[in-house]
């Protein structure tokens, strides 16, 4: 009993340590995100890069940067889907858009873009509905490939009859391949979805505002983040919001418990959208 203690000692320790490392090497901030999900993503890393410790995986990603790439891919989970939750876009269409009609002129932060699905998702919803000319959109993202997969907005047509479901839920108007181009296995989306759109590197962990914004979508991102660090976010949020701004959350997400808790309201509680009090 004592030895299996003194394992997972070890292993907290080691895990603490490459944490620190990754920080002080490549300036990635994982320090306050959730320790079982970071302790879940490293123990799947162990088993990829054939590492029998934590202590080894870090002597490898240190010295080795295409190393530490590879692992930041394992420990940023880049997975979306376009129109996830389609009730979700749906509420944005019936009770979001007729409110940001009455701005000249938009700015949305999409943060933790990932591959790009939500933002050519939110970018047909405004097409749609005749506000994406006048739309500016920030997709941001920590994972420099997942950003550079997001600008080129090719997608697996594998994937495409469920996000042509998807959209058809979310009250599409239109024939949803009118949007790409099939070639090769592939759907190629309309690349003026993106003429608006501005995508960056940018950490909630670590950087700080960079405009005001009339809504913030930040979906399936906080759940990986300890309380203090959901703090930080939900004040970055705040921030960036102007009056009555909207903040849209993943399904299992919410301000109520944070330091911000009183700063928004619901909106469309179900869906989590929430609007800055």
């Amino acid at each position: 009993m004592e030895c299996n203690y003194s394992v997972a000692r070890n292993s907290e320790i080691e895990l603490r340590l490459l944490i620190e490392a990754i920080y002080l090497k490549y300036s990635y901030d994982f320090r306050d995100y959730s320790g079982a999900s970071i302790k879940r993503r490293i123990n799947h890393a162990l088993s990829q890069f054939e590492c029998n410790t934590i202590s080894a995986l870090q002597e490898k990603v240190l010295h080795d940067p295409i190393a530490f790439m590879q692992l930041l891919q394992l420990l940023t989970i880049p997975v979306s889907e376009m129109f996830r939750d389609p009730s979700h876009f749906l509420a944005i269409r019936k009770e979001v858009v007729p409110l940001l009609r009455t701005y000249p002129s938009i700015k949305i932060w999409i943060a933790g873009c990932s591959t790009g699905e939500e933002v050519y998702s939110m970018a047909i919803l405004l097409r749609e509905e005749g506000l994406l000319d006048r739309t500016i959109i920030y997709a941001t993202d920590i994972n420099p490939r997942s950003l550079e997969k997001a600008k080129q907005g090719i997608f697996s047509m594998e994937n495409v009859r469920a996000y042509t479901a998807n959209y058809q839920q979310a009250g599409g108007q239109r024939s949803f391949a009118d949007y790409y181009t099939a070639a090769y296995g592939y759907a190629i989306f309309d690349k003026t979805l993106r003429e608006n759109v501005t995508f960056a590197d940018h950490s909630l962990a670590t950087d700080s505002v960079f405009s005001e914004t009339q809504l913030i979508s930040c979906r399936n991102v906080l759940i990986y983040f300890n309380k203090k660090l959901q703090d930080r976010a939900f004040g970055l949020f705040h921030e960036s919001l102007c009056h009555r701004g909207f903040l849209v959350l993943g399904s299992k997400e919410t301000p109520n418990f944070s330091a911000f808790g009183n700063q928004f309201e619901p909106l469309v509680k179900l869906e989590r959208i929430y609007r800055k009090s």
